[in-house]
This record gives C-alpha cells, structure tokens and sequence, in this order.
C-alpha cells in the first residue's frame, strides 16, 4: 500500500491550507485514515483520524480549525487546516490502517511539509 499526500506549503499566520492522500495498492479494505504531524525535536503526534464509517477523532489542538472528510470511493483522505498558527508548522504525515493479505498494517506517507509565518 502505498500513500501520495499532496498539499501543504507555506502560509501565514491565519491563513488555510488543504492537504489531500490517495492510498493505492492491494488491500481488502481501509479502517482508518488520517493526520499525523512532526515539528523538528517533537514526537510524531496525532492530527485528525476519520474511520470508513466516519467516525472522527481530533486532537484537541486541531478542533474548531481543522476538518478531516473521507472520500471512500477514492481511498483519499483530506485535511482542511484554517486558522492556521505557527505553532502548526510541521511535516504532516497520512496514514491508514488497511487490511491486506497479512491482516491489518499501518502504512504511511512520506510526508509534506507545513509552514506557517507568523
């Protein structure tokens, strides 16, 4: 399985970004997807997670800004970040837990980068 985010950039204090991950590859089914983000001497900490039935988790840092949607037909998975602080700069990593013929794995993308200038 494979996961191509796209998105990301850089802008300023306030402003809005979208970010967007397709997961390809062989698979039976995709459970989760979502946000994982990385600031440079932190530990990689939760975004946002949607499951294929739409149940949403936020981190409370990235409630009432960001929103995360699901497109299952697409296996795609989005992040509407406004609001956005410098605080929220990072590279932002997709994830999904999909069923495979091993069972169910996390996989991951390669990460893109967000900047906010303040």
């Amino acid at each position: 399985v494979q996961l191509q985010a796209s998105g990301g950039g850089l802008v300023q204090d306030g402003g809005s970004l979208g970010l967007s991950c397709v997961a390809s590859g062989t698979m039976f089914s995709i459970n989760y997807m979502g946000w994982y983000r990385q600031a440079p001497g932190n530990q990689r900490e939760l975004v946002a997670t949607i499951t294929s039935g739409d149940s949403i988790n936020y981190a409370d840092s990235a409630k009432g800004r960001f929103t995360i949607s699901r497109a299952n037909a697409k296996n795609t998975v989005y992040l509407q970040m406004n609001s956005l602080k410098p605080e929220d700069t990072a590279v932002y990593y997709c994830y999904c837990n999909a069923g495979v013929i091993v069972g169910k794995r996390d996989f991951w993308g390669q990460g893109t980068q967000v900047t906010v200038s303040s």
